[in-house]
């Protein structure tokens, strides 16, 4: 837990220096220090409020044991499993096959499972892939996630700011255009470079953990490689709008066009794959 909380500072701390070398283009000192005073507000604000806003990007549905029984039933025995407080449990309505889960500890925690998911997998696939947001839930890293997910959007929409509308140097002129563009390009990218240094460990941990949890590591192997053979083809239309939420979901749910498909969020899947099958080797 202590090395979670380690990382979140560092990302917190990384995003908010973004932030004021961004501010700091767009108006010298004084842009730079109410960029700071921004990013430290958006990081409060992320903390308490970023699992409800990428819920809403994806329009999940709040559903129970009446409205989704087999969903809901399922969560509740892997979180007791997990010594877990069950968390809340949502539905997106999106054809392609994905989950991810939220929330800023494991009191206040939500997973969240597409329709198409619920339809292409089995029960014990379906299980698989819970017991790995659960594990996400257990190491803390949905915190870590969401505030990522949250602040790269910000920092994306404040470098376009900042190139459409220019900025000035500390003596007040205005800086070249061409840093405007760079800024755009480059500030994004970093904040998907931060975002990516901590992503692919975390989905192997949670690859372990989930196979921990269910005691069916091949069932989560198995459901991986359904999920990226049909994600192919079905856009997750939500994270194509807020490509800074794919490193929240089991499987990268981007087309993987253009710059996207240079900078993967998740490790390849064959190799998540093989490693389930030694842990399972090794429950023999």
């Amino acid at each position: 837990m202590g090395f979670n909380w380690l990382k979140t500072t560092v990302l917190m701390a990384a995003i908010v220096a973004l932030f004021a070398m961004i501010g700091g283009m767009i108006g010298g000192k004084g842009g730079m220090l109410l960029a700071l005073l921004f990013g430290g507000a958006m990081n409060v604000f992320a903390y308490w409020n970023s699992d409800k806003m990428v819920l809403r990007m994806y329009n999940a549905q709040e559903v129970d044991g009446q409205s989704a029984p087999e969903l809901y039933g399922m969560v509740a025995e892997l979180a007791q499993r997990a010594g877990l407080p069950m968390p809340r449990v949502y539905v997106i309505h999106e054809d392609q096959p994905n989950a991810f889960a939220t929330g800023r500890n494991p009191e206040n925690a939500a997973v969240a499972a597409t329709t198409g998911i619920m339809r292409m997998l089995s029960y014990q696939e379906l299980r698989g892939v819970m017991a790995h947001e659960l594990a996400h839930v257990q190491h803390r890293d949905t915190l870590i996630s969401t505030i990522s997910a949250t602040m790269a959007g910000a920092i994306s929409a404040l470098a376009n700011f900042a190139m459409f509308f220019g900025g000035r140097d500390e003596e007040g002129r205005p800086v070249n255009p061409i840093a405007g563009i760079a800024v755009a390009i480059l500030a994004p990218l970093a904040a998907s470079l931060i975002q990516m240094a901590i992503s692919r460990a975390r989905e192997f941990e949670a690859d372990r953990g989930g196979a921990e949890i269910s005691g069916d590591p091949l069932a989560l192997a198995a459901a991986l490689q359904k999920i990226e053979y049909y994600a192919q083809g079905r856009p997750l239309y939500a994270a194509e709008a807020h490509p800074e939420t794919a490193q929240m979901m089991i499987i990268n749910p981007l087309s993987g066009s253009g710059i996207s498909g240079l900078f993967r969020t998740h490790p390849h899947t064959e190799e998540r794959i093989a490693r389930l099958q030694e842990i399972a080797r090794g429950m023999r």
